[in-house]
């Protein structure tokens, strides 16, 4: 009895603890990812305002073809949404929202997580002009781990995982937009 005593004192301090250093930890993250593509500024934002467009470049509407997915609205302009429901593990369930298109630029997305995890991020497309046939893309998301759960960021590397993620699609954009 006094063993078991002993291993629940333990647990509990544990758990404790746990709780304590998830006050400490950070909630919010940031990850941004940038490639060059050699072609002209308004070929690439027609094509990224378009979010139908992501099936041909994104990792995560890769990963998934059998996907269940929604429109609402007319894609290219504020207050499009795109929806989705997948069985694989990595994509799971969701919509993005265009919020704000800077013509020429870039466009901003509210994303929210259904499963498997609920959540909110905030997502970017950005262009910047090198020259008459040459810009950078930057693709950026933004969200939180609320508290208790946001323990989880001292051991997830969300800038690899997201990040990779990222990368992979602004390379299948450069592919594209540089084959046309």
């Amino acid at each position: 009895m006094q063993i078991l005593l002993i291993i629940l004192s333990i647990l509990a301090s544990i758990i404790v603890l746990v709780f304590l250093i998830a006050i400490f930890v950070k909630k919010d993250y940031s990850i941004s990812r940038t490639i060059p593509i050699s072609a002209p500024t308004p070929a690439i934002f027609n094509y990224i305002q378009l979010l139908k467009n992501q099936d041909n470049y994104s990792k995560w509407a890769m990963m998934d073809p059998n996907m269940k997915k929604e429109y609402t609205g007319t894609d290219g302009t504020i207050g499009f949404v795109s929806a989705w429901d997948s069985s694989h593990k990595n994509v799971g369930k969701g919509q993005q929202k265009i919020t704000n298109i800077h013509p020429g630029k870039g466009i901003e997305l509210e994303i929210q997580f259904i499963k498997p995890f609920p959540g909110l991020a905030q997502a970017a497309m950005n262009i910047d002009k090198i020259n008459d046939n040459q810009s950078n893309v930057s693709w950026s998301l933004k969200s939180s781990m609320k508290y208790p759960s946001n323990i989880m960021l001292l051991f997830l590397n969300m800038e690899k995982l997201i990040g990779n993620d990222l990368e992979i699609g602004l390379s299948n954009l450069k592919k594209l937009m540089e084959s046309k």
